[in-house]
């Protein structure tokens, strides 16, 4: 797969989807693609970063006095900041403690492998290997990796399913298989209510049971858009200035709108960091909101137990 950018140097026709769109791997018989190297490559990576942190983060020996309660290192500490504030500020208000522990790695995993993959796709790794090699003949056959993985459908699809199939074990387990279907026709209002609701019923069923597809395939289409959206309009402000030169304009001229272009591509990166964290967000909160929706009446009355104890030692407390 040829360079987008080395091919306007070249002459030749530019594609801004070339580092977006999913390609075989050279010498596979295209049985593999970028996407799944850089999964495996993204998996690696998160599970090392993350074992790294936790054992700094762990407490030490007591030979180590008061320093064995701090957390050693910048990336430990970043990760620990993170993961305290996804679990105290995002996800107990949804969720409750005991979902919330009990759903907490696979969240933050999730999270964590998204955003891994999602910044991996910020970093030049087809270029790299295309600096490296030295004819086309070997770019053609040498670039075995790169590009953004979640911005494959196949990817985000795959993530979205893992979601749905853990939703949908975690309704039946907390309702049972009669109050999953119960859920689906309205709740027990409407199921056990005045019978003339019963003919809104199916209605409800429908569009419940669509919605147990249409929900996880948002999470999926919502981060594949993004991460397609903010790394083609990278490629095509990086390729105005290899169009420029192709045009055949001036040098001076072809320099300013190199520069221009290279600048707002720069700002529109930074933009891009923090949407690689915003949609590793958004997936993981909105899988959380959906496991929590079958335990909503739960959650309720968990929340009335918390503020009934409050208020009876606040009482105390008076007394």
């Amino acid at each position: 797969m040829a360079d987008p950018m080395l091919l306007l140097a070249a002459g030749g026709k530019f594609n801004p989807l070339g580092h977006v769109l999913d390609q075989p791997v050279p010498l596979t018989s295209g049985a593999v693609k970028f996407s799944l190297v850089m999964i495996c490559l993204g998996a690696v990576i998160a599970f090392l970063m993350l074992t790294h942190a936790a054992k700094r983060i762990a407490i030490g020996p007591d030979s180590q006095g008061t320093e064995r309660w701090v957390t050693k290192g910048r990336l430990a500490q970043l990760i620990e900041a993170i993961v305290v504030y996804l679990r105290n500020e995002m996800l107990v208000p949804v969720m409750g403690e005991r979902l919330t522990k009990r759903y907490l790695g696979f969240l933050l995993s999730l999270f964590f492998f998204i955003l891994v993959l999602n910044l991996l796709g910020l970093v030049p790794l087809m270029d790299l290997q295309h600096v490296v090699t030295r004819n086309a003949a070997e770019q053609e056959a040498w670039v075995f990796f790169g590009g953004t993985a979640t911005a494959s459908l196949a990817v985000t699809g795959a993530l979205a399913l893992i979601s749905f199939v853990v939703i949908q074990i975690h309704s039946i387990r907390e309702l049972g298989v009669g109050g999953w279907l119960e859920h689906l026709c309205g709740g027990p209002d409407i199921v056990h209510g005045p019978k003339l609701l019963w003919l809104v019923i199916p209605v409800i069923f429908v569009v419940e049971f669509l919605g147990l597809f249409i929900k996880p395939a948002a999470l999926a289409i919502r981060l594949f858009a993004n991460m397609v959206g903010g790394h083609t309009l990278m490629a095509t402000l990086l390729g105005f200035g290899g169009l420029a030169l192709g045009s055949g304009l001036a040098a001076p001229a072809v320099g300013g709108i190199a520069v221009v272009s290279g600048l707002f591509a720069l700002m529109i990166g930074v933009l891009e960091i923090f949407v690689s964290f915003l949609q590793a967000f958004i997936f993981m909160f909105l899988t959380a909101v959906f496991i929590s929706v079958m335990s909503h009446e739960e959650h309720e009355h968990e929340h009335d137990d918390q503020h009934a104890h409050q208020h009876a030692l606040e009482a105390s407390a008076h007394h």
